[in-house]
């Protein structure tokens, strides 16, 4: 059945064009209520009767599903078109962005891709005696438990949890798969009259457990100690914050859906050739620690891993990319909010960017008791805002977005993005792409409202591709195509490798550990050829460089020369003097014989001389010819049988 769209006024406080609706997205649409989610919530039930229904209502979603469950139907879905875009200033027209994001609820999402985590209770409590303890009484009914004690605290008679003392040399893992290793060890020893006694500190134990507990008071034990998925921490002078952590740990027992957040491709990666480290941006950003070198590629525990992007965000080689969901869903989804803006009448729209949390409450506050977003700015949701880098920055304005605002969360990655946004703003000029710092809902209404309406930059355009190849495409749609390169922060992946001629040997050695292609040779004369396009700016090939000659110039460069191959460097090959065939460097050879020839012991004579302006085939024959040929041996030893060793056997 096609979806449909329930349509609620809440107390006429808010005005909708169905008609708009229903042309620009296609689907069809109830007649308007005013009290949906009260006194017509018969009417709700039976649009969730009839299957595929969007209830254009997210306030009251909570009573909505509760309703599809007493029904014992499938949830419907959710769209939010009075907070987002009917509470606004009066005169403004809403109905364009109405139709925006109808038509995007109305989007098929991919599924999800997760891993189940089991749980089964086993907790370690961390801290001193007058905290942990307690605390481990409290959870012993429902937890198994054992308590670490960090202090010399008298050890306690209840045997219905473990106690250990020692420090915690270092913890790794996430929820139901944390491994400890403990140092100066002291174990209880249960046996005998009076208080129990302790084994022999001992380190270098090794513990298991499902759940972290941490009351130390201390520095976290793992990064971004909030990101971490069964690892709780608390202040241990709050009883609130104690209270409030052991209630969070008798949850985390069952089996638990971990959303797989990034995919990678070992392939792409560009983090380090023949033990040269090459880029290191993921391995920078990443607040929780997920990501480690594995060779030449990086992996990514997906435990650990928080889901924040901004590791997919900063990767120039797309080796690790943002799956929950992929990024082209999200492109189609910009697309989707540009193109029903403007068939349903607006012009120039502007995006805002922000969480499903912090950015929503913030909008919806903004328009309950304020004058809520501007007719033209439409909101984007996102789990995370830490991963809309520069690529889905340009991707919203050549789609017709006349300005993008990422709104910042307190709990926001900030660094990635900050790059991102220079380097986006690097692109498409100044004034086009912000970020939107601000904690107060009013606040954040009046820069929206005061800020100057730009005319869209570029004729919309439709992002396909990879991140790389939809930057380029978006670029070309906003710069048009200029004949000089553009500049680009430091640290941006695009960019040119320029070779100093004059230092450059033609080694040729980057060209092997280039991880991209970039970089090339010439397989029938010495040269060193380029593909900008293809160029990470990773800086491998300026670092194995012996001569020095290479250094790196973020721009990019968006005429059709950066997709074809240019030389860089180019010498006269030398011919053999023996068979006049091309081989290697002509001043190459020519330094090597002023150094050697008649110099080195080994070719102090002529024909050893000769031997350097040989190919490779004429050096083999010549040697082999030579006096005192390195491949002659001596005559070749009799084949020994059987009989030989049995004829000089005495006993037969």
């Amino acid at each position: 059945m096609a979806k449909h769209l329930v349509l609620c006024d809440c107390e006429g406080t808010q005005s909708i064009d169905r008609k708009t609706l229903e042309e620009t997205t296609g689907l069809r649409c109830s007649k308007i209520y005013d009290g949906l989610c009260t006194r017509q919530i018969g009417a709700a039930a039976e649009a969730i009767g009839q299957g595929d229904a969007i209830i254009a209502c997210q306030q009251e979603r909570a009573r909505f599903e509760e309703l599809a469950a007493e029904l014992g139907l499938p949830e419907p879905g959710f769209v939010d078109i009075r907070d987002r875009a009917g509470w606004t200033r009066k005169g403004e027209d809403p109905a364009p962005k109405m139709a925006a994001l109808a038509a995007e609820a109305a989007m098929a999402a991919p599924a999800p891709k997760a891993l189940d985590v089991v749980s089964e209770g086993i907790c370690l409590v961390i801290g001193a005696a007058e905290v942990a303890l307690p605390a481990a009484e409290r959870l012993a009914g429902a937890l198994g438990v054992t308590v670490l004690l960090t202090d010399a605290g008298a050890l306690p008679l209840d045997r219905r949890f473990d106690v250990v003392r020692g420090e915690v040399r270092s913890l790794s893992g996430a929820l139901g798969g944390f491994e400890l290793r403990i140092d100066r060890l002291q174990q209880v020893a249960p046996g005998g009259r009076g208080a129990f006694g302790l084994t022999a500190p001992r380190d270098g134990g090794v513990s298991e457990c499902d759940i972290v507990l941490d009351l130390s008071g201390g520095t976290p034990l793992v990064p971004a100690p909030a990101k971490r998925e069964g690892y709780l921490r608390a202040d241990p002078g709050d009883p609130n914050a104690v209270a409030a952590a052991l209630l969070e740990a008798v949850q985390l027992v069952g089996t638990f859906e971990k959303p797989l957040y990034v995919r990678m491709e070992e392939s792409l990666c560009a983090h380090s050739r023949a033990g040269q480290v090459g880029c290191t941006r993921c391995l920078d950003i990443c607040p929780t620690g997920a990501i480690t070198p594995a060779g030449e590629h990086v992996t990514v525990d997906p435990m650990i891993c928080a889901g924040c992007g901004a590791c997919a965000a900063l990767c120039p080689s797309g080796a690790i990319s943002y799956d929950d969901p992929p990024v082209d869903h999200l492109f189609r989804r910009l697309d989707m909010l540009a193109r029903s803006y403007r068939k349903a009448g607006g012009t120039a729209p502007r995006l805002v960017v922000c969480d499903t949390a912090h950015g929503r409450e913030m909008i919806a506050l903004a328009a309950r008791f304020g004058d809520g977003l501007p007719a033209d700015v439409i909101p984007l949701e996102l789990d995370t805002v830490s991963g809309f880098g520069h690529a889905e920055m340009l991707a919203a304005l050549a789609t017709g977005f006349a300005r993008v605002d990422v709104l910042l969360a307190p709990t926001t990655e900030r660094d990635a993005l900050i790059r991102e946004q220079a380097l986006a703003e690097a692109v498409s000029g100044a004034g086009r792409v912000g970020l939107l710092d601000v904690a107060d809902p009013e606040e954040m209404s009046h820069r929206l409202y005061d800020a100057d309406r730009l005319p869209a930059q570029a004729e919309p355009v439709l992002p396909m591709g990879s991140r790389r190849q939809v930057t380029r495409l978006a670029a070309q749609a906003l710069a048009g195509t200029p004949e000089e390169p553009l500049p680009l922060p430091e640290g941006a992946p695009y960019g040119a490798v320029l070779v100093d001629t004059e230092a450059c040997t033609l080694c040729l050695s980057c060209v092997s550990l280039c991880p991209s292609g970039a970089l090339v040779d010439n397989p029938d004369m010495p040269q060193l050829r380029f593909q900008e396009d293809a160029c990470l700016q990773c800086g491998i090939c300026k670092t194995v460089c012996p001569e020095n000659a290479i250094t790196l110039e973020p721009r990019l460069d968006l005429t059709d020369a950066a997709l074809s191959q240019r030389v860089l460097n180019e010498e006269e090959p030398f011919a053999c003097i023996e068979c006049g065939a091309l081989f290697g460097v002509k001043s190459t050879v020519e330094k090597i014989m002023e150094t050697l020839a008649g110099k080195h012991p080994m070719f102090a004579e002529s024909d050893a001389a000769r031997m350097i302006q040989m190919c490779d085939n004429c050096r083999v024959n010549a040697q082999y010819h030579s006096q005192d040929n390195p491949f002659a041996m001596g005559e070749r030893p009799k084949l020994r049988t059987t009989d030989d060793y049995y004829s000089k056997r005495r006993d037969h």
